[in-house]
This record gives C-alpha cells, sequence and structure tokens, in this order.
C-alpha cells in the first residue's frame, strides 16, 4: 500500500467553514475514483498550506489520479505547483475498528 502527501498553497482569507465547503466539492471526484482507499483533508495550522493524505493500492495508481492533466488543474486553481510525496504504508492502525492492517 502506499501513502501519498499532496501539498498546494491554501485559499487565503478562507475560515474554515469556507475550507470544508471548498473540499466538498472534491469530494465526489474522489469518492468515483476505483483505486482509492481513503483521502484525508489537512489545513496547515498557519492556514498556508493544504494536504491530501491519501491510501492507495500502488503508486502507479497515485500518479493515475494525479496526473498531469489534474497537476495543472491543481495549480490553476490554488496558484502554487502541488508538491507529492509517496511512502510506503507498511501498517495501518484504525482505532475506529480496531483493526491493524500490515502490508507485506
Amino acid at each position: 500500500m502506499i501513502g501519498e502527501l499532496v501539498k498546494y498553497p491554501a485559499p487565503e482569507g478562507l475560515n474554515r467553514e469556507e475550507m470544508i465547503a471548498d473540499a466538498r466539492t472534491v469530494v465526489p471526484k474522489w469518492q468515483a475514483e476505483k483505486d482509492l482507499f481513503r483521502k484525508h483533508f489537512l489545513w496547515s495550522e498557519d492556514k498556508k498550506w493544504c494536504y491530501g493524505f491519501f491510501l492507495w493500492p500502488s503508486k502507479e495508481a497515485a500518479e493515475n489520479a494525479h496526473n498531469a492533466e489534474w497537476k495543472k488543474a491543481c495549480e490553476e486553481r490554488t496558484g502554487g505547483a502541488p508538491e507529492i510525496s509517496y511512502f510506503d504504508a507498511f501498517m495501518i492502525l484504525d482505532n475506529d475498528t480496531g483493526i491493524v492492517t500490515e502490508e507485506n
């Protein structure tokens, strides 16, 4: 499993409710993404950066979803190019369900 962290500039001047409303506009896109296991929407404490933390079955799936077209649209929407980092998500602990998933 692959963890992917996507960082991009936060829209200036939005309050928390406006940020949530903005995030809701992309929820259907990510719900329709057949390979996506999970996405976390994150906003830095200083309100300068937004992050998406994604869990995918493979790096290829992540790269397919965050292709050149998506990167261009992200840059146009936020005013800055997204930065993407990948991680080996070798174990996931979910305290809500009590499930620990180990990836081999």
